[in-house]
């Protein structure tokens, strides 16, 4: 027999008992939510109303209260009857009804304004009397418009709508998008546009929407993203990339590592889940709560 195969055929013989201590294998190591065992997450988990429409917004109610979920979002304050019968907030309010075609027609264009300015600050009344913390709104399009001139109207626009903001305690968020795939076009489709906005305004009660779907198809690096702007940022969604479903090994993203980043980083907004599902819904939100648990 040959040296090397010698030494090769003892090792795989040799039982790991008979190691001297200093060789043994070091144990694996515990997960990281043992670590953190003990203590709530920083954040609250929060799941979107659109893409469970399989469901009566009671229904959902009774899902996402049974899961542990605290809040049922993108609905309007009329709904609050129905959350609080489940004991349920809504962590960001949806863009009122009268508003046409928010996602292209946003606060990106002096003309949108006449009708986006006294619908905000009706939407924001309704919202602070519900109790709820956010409200969303959109860029719109670009249509041609460069992204400065974009970002000072919209900062025009908006500016008329904060102080009423601030004094009602409600935090307005701009979604960012991605404008590769879903929403060609959208004009705040970048952290770093998002964020110049919110430098620009100086306003505690103006933030981001980080929608991780949509970043990680425009920019990726979501983690570092995400904790180099976290004073930007107030809110979060999730869904699987690509395809915008399931947030499990079928995608390209590890949620679990995201989450726990967020928590490390003292994030203290709402973990949203606005996926749509593939299969069965309640499985798959049970899942995907499960996956974004520190």
């Amino acid at each position: 027999m040959r040296r090397r195969d010698f030494v090769r055929t003892a090792g795989a013989a040799l039982p790991l008992a008979a190691l001297p201590a200093g060789l043994q294998p070091a144990p694996p190591a515990p997960p990281a939510a043992a670590e953190r065992a003990g203590r709530e997450a920083s954040f609250r988990h929060s799941v979107c109303q659109w893409p469970f429409g399989m469901w009566s917004l009671d229904e959902l109610c009774a899902v996402a209260a049974d899961l542990g979920i605290a809040s049922v979002e993108l609905v309007q304050p009329a709904d609050e009857p129905t959350l609080a019968r489940h004991g349920l907030t809504c962590a960001m309010t949806a863009q009122s009804a009268d508003v046409p075609d928010p996602l292209r027609q946003g606060w990106n264009r002096a003309e949108h304004h006449e009708w986006l300015v006294p619908a905000y600050r009706e939407q924001l009344e309704a919202t602070a009397g519900a109790g709820w913390p956010n409200l969303i709104c959109f860029s719109g399009n670009r249509d041609g418009l460069d992204d400065a001139a974009g970002l000072e109207t919209m900062a025009q626009g908006l500016e008329r709508i904060l102080p009423l903001a601030e004094r009602l305690g409600v935090t307005v968020c701009l979604e960012l998008f991605n404008s590769k795939v879903d929403h060609p076009d959208y004009q705040a489709d970048s952290t770093a546009w998002g964020v110049a906005l919110v430098e620009r305004l100086g306003s505690p009660r103006f933030r981001l929407l980080y929608d991780v779907y949509h970043m990680q198809i425009m920019e990726g690096d979501v983690i570092r993203t995400l904790t180099d702007h976290l004073d930007a940022i107030a809110h979060v969604h999730t869904a699987g990339v690509p395809g915008r479903h399931e947030i499990d090994e079928s995608q390209e993203l590890f949620y679990p590592a995201i989450v726990r980043a967020l928590d490390a980083a003292g994030y203290s907004g709402y973990v949203a889940q606005e996926f749509i599902p593939t299969g069965a819904p309640r499985p798959a939100l049970a899942d995907a709560v499960r996956r974004c648990t520190v």
